[in-house]
C-alpha cells in the first residue's frame, strides 16, 4: 500500500461529508434556511479542493488542515449585471445539453477556469441550496484534484481574476469578519473571509462564503474568530 500523500486525509473528510450529507442535513436549512421557491432555476458549483505547493499559506491551522491544501475560486467581472466583482466557485445554471448537476459543474468550471476535467475527481454532491434573491437552486459539487492543471481567466467579459486560495489562509481568524448588506431597509448578516492573491485582495462573501463557512464547520476545521468584526462590502 502507497504511504498517504499530503492532502490525502483532507481529501478523505470531504469525500465521508459527501457520503453523509443527504443523512446529516447538510445544505439548505444549514447554508441559508430558506426553503427552495417555486419554479427556481436549477444551478450547479464546483468546489475543488487540492494541493498548492508552490503557494502554502503562512499560517498553521489548529486543525489537521495542511497548509498547502487549496481551493478553486473566481472573481467575477465588475461589468456584469449579476453579482459584479463577487468572489464565486466556478459555476452557473444547469443548461439543457448537461447530463446532471455535476456534468454541469464540470462544463462550468471548464469554460470559466480552463481547467481539464478529466483530472478531477467528483467526491459528490451536497443537497441543493435555494437561493431566494436569484431564484437559483444551487447544488454544491465536492470534487478533488488529482491531477492539478493550469487555471486562467477565460474570458475577460466574465472573470477578472481565477486563483487557487488556501485553505489556511481561509481559516485564520485575522482573514474572517462579518458582513452586512443593508437594502430596502432589510439587513443581511453574514461570514466573510479575506483573501489575497497576485491579482489584488477580495473579499468572499454572500453565498460563496456561506458554502465555505458550512464546509469548514462540518468539517471540524473552523477556528475561534471574531464574529463582531465587521468587513466593509466593496462599492456596488
Amino acid at each position: 500500500m502507497p504511504l498517504e500523500t499530503p492532502g490525502t486525509g483532507a481529501r478523505e473528510q470531504l469525500a465521508a461529508l459527501a457520503a453523509r450529507a443527504g443523512r446529516a442535513g447538510f445544505g439548505a436549512g444549514r447554508v441559508t434556511g430558506t426553503p427552495a421557491a417555486p419554479g427556481a432555476r436549477a444551478a450547479a458549483v464546483l468546489v475543488l479542493f487540492g494541493m498548492l505547493d508552490d503557494h502554502p499559506s503562512d499560517h498553521a491551522p489548529d486543525a489537521a488542515v495542511s497548509r498547502d491544501l487549496d481551493v478553486l475560486l473566481l472573481a467575477r467581472a465588475a461589468t456584469l449585471r449579476s453579482h459584479p466583482g463577487q468572489v464565486a466557485l466556478p459555476g452557473g445554471r444547469v443548461d439543457p445539453g448537461d447530463a446532471d448537476t455535476v456534468a454541469a459543474a464540470l462544463r462550468e468550471a471548464r469554460e470559466e477556469t480552463g481547467i481539464d476535467t478529466d483530472g478531477v475527481e467528483v467526491l459528490g454532491a451536497l443537497p441543493p441550496v435555494p437561493l431566494e434573491y436569484s431564484h437559483h437552486l444551487v447544488t454544491p459539487v465536492l470534487a478533488w484534484w488529482r491531477r492539478p492543471s493550469p487555471v486562467r481567466v477565460v474570458d475577460v467579459a466574465e472573470s477578472a481574476a481565477v486563483f487557487r486560495a488556501p485553505v489556511a489562509d481561509l481559516l485564520a481568524p485575522a482573514n474572517r469578519g462579518v458582513t452586512v448588506l443593508r437594502r430596502d431597509g432589510a439587513e443581511w448578516r453574514g461570514p466573510g473571509f479575506v483573501v489575497r492573491h497576485d491579482a489584488g485582495e477580495f473579499l468572499v462573501w454572500g453565498f460563496t462564503a456561506m458554502l465555505l463557512d458550512g464546509l469548514f464547520t462540518e468539517l471540524g476545521w473552523t477556528e475561534d474568530w471574531d464574529t463582531g468584526r465587521e468587513l466593509v462590502l466593496p462599492p456596488s
